[in-house]
């Protein structure tokens, strides 16, 4: 009488992970860090916006890492891309700007974390699992930032100033910091010039900013530091 032998048992399959960011060495470092964990692989990269979704949609990751700023393109309308394409992928953020002035932003996006770049190499691992598991990923300071500020006044308002700016004002003015032009700014957005200029002076009313050369050299700032004034 034949026995059956009883059937190998496989291994979990790893969690596939995609980076998208504009600078290689950044890539390279989380690379490292993602694939000495076992049960992660990174599966593909990219350093912007349309190729991204190209590679997204070729190796179907189970989770993306998105840099805000990236090459040519913002991170927050990659974003948005993810959400309305693949509604069920998990989107954490990886960024150098300040967490209190994005997290909700990109939380409304369709993102399930945030992680700053000064925290990835000690903590990746962590943000990583939590939105692997379907939880939200914030920092212990910002997650109590949020709590206080959902008691105390509408998340559609901020007290922060770039907080008051709606998403296509910020896209904006991430744009002024690179240094483009109405026109360019307009083609990249697919909008006429003139709307550029009234976002541009939104932008100025909501940042108390007096004329287009306060303007300029805050949104240089902001791109460099990722600090308010």
């Amino acid at each position: 009488m034949k026995t059956s032998r009883p059937l190998p048992r496989q291994s979990p399959k790893p969690t596939r992970v995609v980076l998208v960011d504009d600078h290689p060495m950044v890539r390279e470092r989380l690379t490292e860090v993602i694939q000495s964990e076992p049960g992660y692989i990174v599966c593909g990269e990219a350093e912007d916006r349309l190729p991204a979704l190209d590679v997204i949609a070729a190796t179907r990751p189970d989770i993306v890492l998105v840099d805000l700023v990236l090459r040519d393109s913002n991170g927050l309308d990659l974003i948005k891309d993810i959400h309305a394409r693949w509604p069920g992928l998990r989107v954490l953020v990886i960024s150098m700007h300040d967490e209190n002035v994005h997290a909700e932003r990109i939380l409304r996006a369709g993102a399930r974390g945030y992680i700053t770049k000064q925290e990835a190499t000690r903590s990746i691992m962590s943000a990583l699992e939590t939105v692997r598991k379907g939880e939200v990923y914030l920092s212990e300071k910002l997650a109590m930032n949020i709590a206080r500020q959902t008691t105390t006044r509408s998340r559609a308002k901020s007290s922060l100033p770039m907080g008051q700016l709606s998403d296509r004002e910020f896209q904006v003015f991430q744009f002024i910091g690179q240094g483009r032009t109405r026109r360019e700014i307009a083609a990249e957005l697919n909008l006429e010039p003139h709307t550029i200029e009234t976002y541009r002076s939104r932008i100025k009313e909501k940042l108390n900013l007096k004329n287009s050369r306060e303007l300029l050299q805050h949104a240089i700032q902001w791109n460099q530091f990722g600090k308010a004034r």
